[in-house]
């Protein structure tokens, strides 16, 4: 049904739309003007609403899809990250090497060398040593973030300019690794981090912004037209980007949709309840609302900080004593998840491991026992292990499952530095997501870029087919296809697609507007080079976007 407007601005003809309101694609074209939908209808019917004025797209047999939204990402670090120090695309030691060699030789006048995106499987045992960047880089600091955020790879100089030696206990949120005396061998995990970076000069805010903005172009060339920042907060080495925000927010130039997740800060308690309101009473500016409350329950599996329910296992398969690190206690987190729902905040969480996805859901469980049931939408991230008890409870308690799909696969991070130290039944558990869809959970997705790739359709064709495209930056290196990590937990294409567009829009509190490409909403919109629906699943991956629009509004178009 058409919706009078005085102007249609653009039609979309040619190729089959993804509403999302049905499991498949539908036969139909679509009209756009004054940045919303005005008409989902046949193609005679929309070209009858176009006149001169009007720009036809010719989606050429391809696919017009809801703007992907991103439910969990970190676009204002990782966008300082890539003017920065870079390592994403690189995949040896030798390759991470030379880039760190000719940035140091191209900056000579910057203090420290800083950057990241290495990862963890191209090391022996999962760990850089200060040996290897004091052979390129000995006469400055150099503090390197792995790609997952969790660990920071730092030469000799970085450890004497923060007093970091042998002597140095870890943190009680960290670990320091160390030689063989003791004497600290250049990677630091989760908390321990601080001990250097603390002492790192901040980005400025020209560079922070900067670094937004071209975080921002990169995800629209993806599709990415919302999503949510899972930290807010000042870090070492980035200012507050809660401030770089609300200036991109205020001179317009930040044109996605964001919720920003404002930072839970774990040596704090309920006190800091006042400042998280005040944030978010003076957060919310043009597209960007600062309204959730990130929680950090855990670390990740690969460092064996993910909060475990039971020890994980050494190299010999024998128990260890140790199962992981839970950053906030059962009580506190109770707590504060019952005075956050009562204050009307969306909680999310990182939770990786099963024990710290129970005692999020009990923190849940808590807060709807004693507030009742809100519209909150409360969810958590990334759930590598789930224990099968608890699969169900998410619809219960109308829990979100926020899925990052790209890590559910056979890739070396997880075939040599994971699944060894869980055990073959505990591994059997991870990335449950057709166990979570069975169970009635709405599934929600995003990327954790920088973490890993933001590329929504290689996340969702890992979704589909539990195993990584051959072009994705976790594929094998031999480029050679592996089994099906688990298949019995795979997505059907339309399941994961509405995982990345209604799914995050929804818990956002986008759906209303955004999300299904319906009468009235906003005109955001992707057009797909092909129709994936009409291809087989292991070609997913190869779907490229050739066109990103935000209101009606073309904000990113492919070179041909």
């Amino acid at each position: 049904m058409a919706h009078t407007s005085p102007q249609v601005d653009t039609v979309f003809v040619g190729g089959r739309v993804f509403t999302g309101t049905s499991s498949e694609p539908v036969n139909a074209a679509v009209a756009v003007g004054g940045g919303v939908i005005l008409a989902v209808t046949d193609e005679a019917t929309v070209r009858l609403l176009a006149d001169e004025a009007t720009e036809v797209v010719d989606l050429a047999g391809g696919l017009l899809v809801p703007g992907f939204q991103d439910a969990h990402v970190h676009p204002a670090v990782a966008g300082v990250q890539m003017l920065r120090c870079d390592l994403a695309a690189q995949r040896s030691v030798d390759g991470y090497l030379a880039v760190i060699a000719r940035y140091a030789e191209t900056h000579t006048d910057q203090e420290w060398i800083l950057g990241g995106g290495w990862s963890m499987d191209v090391f022996p045992g999962g760990l850089p040593t200060r040996a290897m960047l004091d052979a390129v880089v000995p006469d400055r600091p150099v503090l390197l973030t792995n790609r997952d955020g969790h660990g920071a790879w730092v030469n000799s100089a970085a450890l004497r300019r923060a007093g970091v030696d042998r002597d140095t206990p870890d943190p009680v949120d960290g670990r320091i690794e160390r030689e063989a005396d003791g004497t600290p061998a250049g990677t630091l995990q989760e908390g321990a981090m601080d001990l250097v970076a603390d002492h790192v000069p901040v980005a400025t805010p020209e560079e922070a912004q900067a670094g937004l903005l071209a975080a921002q172009q990169h995800l629209f060339s993806l599709g990415v037209t919302s999503w949510q920042d899972a930290m807010i907060g000042a870090f070492p080495g980035n200012p507050d980007n809660y401030d770089v925000y609300l200036r991109a927010a205020a001179d317009g130039s930040l044109r996605a949709r964001v919720v920003g997740a404002l930072w839970w800060d774990r040596e704090r308690g309920l006190e800091q309840l006042p400042d998280l309101e005040e944030r978010r009473r003076t957060g919310r500016v043009g597209r960007f609302s600062a309204t959730t409350v990130k929680i950090m329950q855990d670390g990740i599996a690969e460092n064996f900080t993910a909060s475990m329910l039971e020890p994980y296992l050494d190299r010999c398969g024998c128990p260890t004593g140790n199962s992981g690190l839970t950053f906030v206690g059962p009580e506190l987190l109770a707590e504060a998840v019952r005075a956050l729902d009562r204050a009307g905040f969306q909680v999310h969480f990182h939770a990786l491991g099963d024990r710290a996805v129970r005692q999020a859901l009990d923190a849940l469980a808590a807060a709807r026992a004693a507030n009742g049931e809100t519209d909150n939408r409360h969810h958590l991230a990334h759930l590598q292990v789930i224990h099968p008890d608890d699969l169900a409870r998410f619809a219960e308690l109308g829990a979100a499952a926020n899925i990052q799909a790209l890590w559910a696969a056979h890739e070396p991070q997880m075939d040599e530095l994971t699944i060894p130290f869980l055990g073959p039944e505990r591994a059997a558990l991870q990335y449950p997501f057709g166990d979570l869809q069975r169970a009635g959970a709405r599934l929600v997705a995003g990327s954790d870029w920088s973490v890993s790739s933001p590329n929504p359709l290689w996340g969702i064709h890992v979704a589909v087919n539990r195993a990584v495209p051959v072009d994705a930056p976790n594929a094998p290196a031999d480029h050679r296809p592996r089994e099906p990590f688990y298949p019995e937990q795979a997505l059907t294409l339309a399941q994961a697609l509405t995982a990345y567009t209604a799914g995050s829009a929804w818990v956002n509190h986008l759906d209303d507007v955004t999300g299904t490409v319906e009468v009235g909403k906003y005109a955001d919109l992707v057009v797909l080079d092909r129709d994936p629906f009409e291809h087989p699943a292991a070609e997913i991956g190869l779907t490229r976007v050739l066109r990103t629009y935000i209101d009606g509004r073309a904000v990113f178009t492919a070179d041909h």
